[in-house]
């Protein structure tokens, strides 16, 4: 099966990226951590069986690392002045492909090819909750259905329940629960979970640097 694996990301830029890290780590340290994110969930999505990578991006790439690893997927710009619409933009702009949609963001480098493969197996619609009371992973038969996303406000306690209302009239399929990192306690539990992921490798070593 052929499904489209959305990745919703933001250019790692000091100052930009994962400020609720900052203290303890400084900015660019919070951007270092958020590039190693992103580069993993890059890698997972691309060894992914059956998926075609689309990043929707936000900002300007400085890192040939990152710009290596994007260069290897279709990269869409984001838009929309709300994240609510910019995934609804960028659902809408993925419909072409003519493809079920998984659509996931950069604060999961936990996530396996395995697990997107399994998570892309569903009939209209699928969600992953997340531990804080969001969502991590957004399946969609039809890319358009993300419309409904518009009126759900994003960043809240509420969000995964208020998006599991707006799909009603979906069969939809639960996927994992996961824990995405937005703390400082996040990242080193995520980093726990997967000790060899470059990820892991960036908060060690701001841990060596700062000891």
């Amino acid at each position: 099966m052929r499904f489209c694996l959305l990745v919703m990301a933001k250019s790692p830029v000091p100052g930009q990226v994962k400020t609720r890290l900052c203290p303890p780590l400084s900015a660019e340290e919070a951007a270092d951590v958020a590039a190693a994110a992103l580069l993993d969930t890059l890698s997972a999505a691309l060894d992914t069986p059956g998926a075609v990578p689309v990043v929707a991006l936000a900002g300007v790439v400085r890192r040939e690392d990152v710009r290596d690893a994007l260069a290897q997927c279709v990269v869409i710009p984001q838009r929309g002045e709300t994240f609510a619409e910019r995934l609804v933009h960028a659902h809408a702009d993925i419909a072409r492909f003519r493809l079920p949609v998984l659509q996931i963001g950069m604060d999961t480098p936990q996530v396996t090819p395995e697990l997107l493969r399994s998570c892309a197996e569903f009939d209209e619609a699928a969600l992953g909750l997340a531990e804080d009371g969001g969502w991590w992973a957004l399946g969609l038969r039809d890319p358009l259905r993300a419309s409904v996303l518009r009126e759900v406000p994003m960043s809240r306690a509420d969000t995964g329940a208020r998006t599991s209302e707006a799909l009603e009239g979906l069969r939809v399929r639960p996927l994992p629960v996961l824990s995405d990192v937005d703390t400082m306690a996040d990242a080193r539990a995520v980093a726990a979970q997967v000790p060899g992921s470059r990820f892991a490798a960036a908060l060690l070593d701001i841990a060596a640097v700062t000891r």
